[in-house]
């Protein structure tokens, strides 16, 4: 790999380090792997804390609208399922279908606004675990500005994300609304779960002879255009950017890393967008402010304890467990519809 000058490459580093995808120093945080899972679980811990003791008050809840509690549960599930290859989109839907929670369905723009705080957590769980690396690769891109070429493997991948996070956000813009009008139905979810699943496991079983900063830029626009398809429930954002980097043979570990950086820029533009239009500029139902508190801390503390997880489990094992998984909601989704104890749609 090529670092240009004394300047040695991160990426490089990682190679042989094989613990973060841009620090060679031992760790996603430049620390010694027990004192990060330490601060790890001691930053979980505190944002769960927080978020039980606030629901258990009932900050900021209204009668008829979503409480603390439901809002604590979304969140350890969206904490959970996007960052683990089984659509947190999907699961969003699901939980609330499963109990009948109405509300979500009724206030289809608290829904949607919800759903993104909810995407900040997550964001948020990124951004702390990979600070160092976002560091190095905004700063990586930054001097690609100044120096107007790619010259290491840093710029390389800071380039690999700034092209793959734009397909997804222009399509995202553009059809947001009609695939939320015509997509997201529990057995639609059902059967994109089964489907992707089987991609997935036919990409685990590629070689793993690649490291991030060997991809191209125009297989970074290859990983956006597979990114762009987690607009549809339950195909899952992570999960079709692991299959993406699996199908041009990154080992796990990379493919799990790249695909929780692409995470950062594609929701801070969604949360800085519907920040802005829904609740800076728009009419959200009073009521709001608790359970959006709520959901982020759960976000974030669950979002946590599942990358310091996932990134042991995927130096170990494929990606098998989550296939497994995928298939078995799947099959437990539509017998539960054929059982009539829910409907098809939501």
């Amino acid at each position: 790999m090529g670092g240009t000058g004394s300047r040695s490459s991160v990426t490089d580093l990682a190679q042989f380090a094989n613990i973060s995808f841009t620090t060679g120093a031992g760790s996603a945080c430049g620390y010694h792997p027990a004192v990060r899972r330490s601060a790890v679980l001691v930053v979980a811990a505190a944002s769960l804390g927080l978020a039980v003791v606030l629901a258990l008050a009932g900050v900021g809840e209204e009668p008829g609208a979503l409480d603390d509690w439901q809002a604590f549960t979304l969140g350890i599930v969206q904490g959970a399922t996007e960052l683990l290859p089984i659509s947190s989109s999907g699961h969003l839907i699901l939980v609330p279908w499963l109990g009948d929670w109405t509300f979500l369905k009724d206030s289809d723009s608290f829904n949607q606004t919800f759903d993104v705080a909810l995407h900040l957590g997550t964001m948020l769980a990124v951004g702390a675990y990979f600070f160092a690396d976002l560091v190095v690769l905004l700063r990586a891109w930054l001097r690609t500005l100044a120096t107007r070429r790619i010259a290491d493997d840093d710029e390389k991948v800071a380039w690999v994300i700034v092209v793959a996070t734009i397909p997804a956000a222009l399509i995202g813009f553009l059809l947001e609304e009609p695939i939320a009008t015509h997509l997201g139905e529990p057995w639609q979810i059902a059967i994109l779960l089964a489907v992707f699943a089987l991609v997935l496991l036919a990409a685990d079983r590629r070689p793993r002879d690649r490291r991030p900063a060997g991809l191209s830029l125009r297989q970074g626009v290859l990983v956006g255009l597979a990114q762009s398809l987690a607009l549809m429930p339950g195909v899952s954002r992570s999960g079709i950017t692991i299959t993406a980097a699996r199908l041009l043979r990154l080992d796990r570990d990379s493919a799990a890393r790249l695909s929780f950086l692409l995470l950062v820029p594609i929701v801070l533009g969604a949360v800085l967008f519907k920040g802005l239009t829904d609740v800076v500029l728009g009419d959200l139902p009073t009521g709001w402010q608790g359970p959006f508190v709520v959901g982020v801390l759960a976000s974030l503390g669950s979002g946590l304890l599942v990358i310091e997880w996932l990134l042991g489990y995927v130096r170990r094992h494929t990606y098998g467990l989550f296939v497994v998984y995928r298939l078995a909601a799947a099959v437990a989704v539509l017998l539960v519809i054929a059982t009539g104890l829910r409907g098809a749609g939501f």
